[in-house]
């Protein structure tokens, strides 16, 4: 009953709420995105969704707008060089992830669920598989993200992935959902320039 439809029910009452309580928030992320840097306050981009289907994720653009486009951040020569100032704020407190709740409210992703792909990291996607994580919708937080976000490997990410599936209830969820902001004010596991570093290594290494 909870997967199949208070999960979803659930999803479309916070994601309502958010909007509209977080609308004075958004305002002045708009606001300083302009002034840091003008043009399109948002960015999106495609990613992998539930039964492993493409969908566009909404974000609060955090690069500038001479970033070359179409590749990805970790490929970039020096990304640092990119972000702009208020964009380093939001990647680091994850607000940029707040435009999120759209794409909750459309389907295409519930409050808590593995994060969303990009639509080329097969080896993540690969690795799913074994777990069943590709079977359900991504989440704007999770089970990976409390317990280590970026600085998690591939293999180690899937696997919390798999154990949120096998462990999904209304208190998992619960347990995903009062731990963000906890691992989001300590700051673990966020990207930082090192990890960007690391990242682009292993895809060049498979070249």
């Amino acid at each position: 009953m909870y997967k199949k439809f208070l999960k979803r029910c659930i999803d479309i009452i916070i994601s309502l709420a958010g909007l509209i309580l977080f609308s004075w928030l958004f305002l002045i992320i708009i606001i300083a995105i302009v002034i840091d840097d003008p043009g399109p306050v948002f960015f999106s981009q495609k990613r992998i969704g539930k039964g492993k289907k493409y969908f566009q994720i909404y974000k609060f653009r955090s690069m500038k707008i001479s970033t070359p486009g179409d590749i990805p951040t970790h490929l970039l020569e020096n990304p640092e060089q990119y972000i702009t100032g208020v964009g380093r704020f939001l990647r680091k407190s994850s607000l940029d992830e707040i435009p999120q709740l759209f794409n909750i409210l459309k389907g295409d992703m519930s409050v808590i669920g593995p994060r969303p792909a990009l639509w080329n990291q097969e080896d993540l996607i690969e690795e799913r598989d074994k777990y069943g994580a590709n079977d359900v919708r991504p989440g704007l937080s999770g089970w990976a993200q409390i317990c280590g976000r970026d600085k998690l490997s591939i293999e180690a990410k899937a696997k919390l992935d798999g154990e949120y599936v096998q462990n999904m209830s209304f208190l998992f969820d619960c347990r995903c959902f009062f731990g963000t902001p906890i691992s989001v004010l300590r700051g673990d596991g966020a990207t930082d320039d090192k990890t960007e570093k690391q990242q682009k290594k292993r895809e060049e290494a498979k070249v």
